[in-house]
């Protein structure tokens, strides 16, 4: 898996931490699975003495699946390779390169493309 994670690493741009709302890259040794998913909910998991958290996935996959895995900061954030019934799992959040259509008002300069909504008050 160490191996899969420093060839994924070279290929992808990851975020240092993950939060609801990003896109996670998960890679699993059994069953063998490179997918997406949308992190749509971190909570804490106040059963525990330490810090670990309930991180609410929607596999990006047809038909999208939501699941729930229980993680340490470590883990959700690609620090640590961990296991999963004895089967190793890598989970990261990629950095979505902002496209010309993401920019901000405030980030078109001359020659590029203005907003196509506008705000009325």
């Amino acid at each position: 898996m160490e191996k899969l994670v420093a060839e994924i690493k070279r290929m992808v741009q990851f975020k240092e931490t993950t939060d609801i709302g990003d896109i996670v890259l998960i890679a699993a040794e059994e069953p063998q699975m490179l997918v997406y998913a949308l992190v749509s909910d971190i909570s804490r998991d106040n059963s525990r003495k330490d810090e670990w958290y309930h991180l609410e996935l929607v596999f990006l996959s047809v038909p999208p699946q939501v699941i729930t895995w229980t993680l340490r900061p470590e883990q959700m954030t690609g620090k640590e390779i961990f296991t999963m019934g004895g089967n190793e799992r890598f989970v990261q959040a990629i950095d979505v390169p902002a496209g010309e259509n993401n920019q901000t008002p405030n980030q078109t300069d001359r020659g590029k493309k203005q907003p196509v909504l506008k705000r009325i008050k």
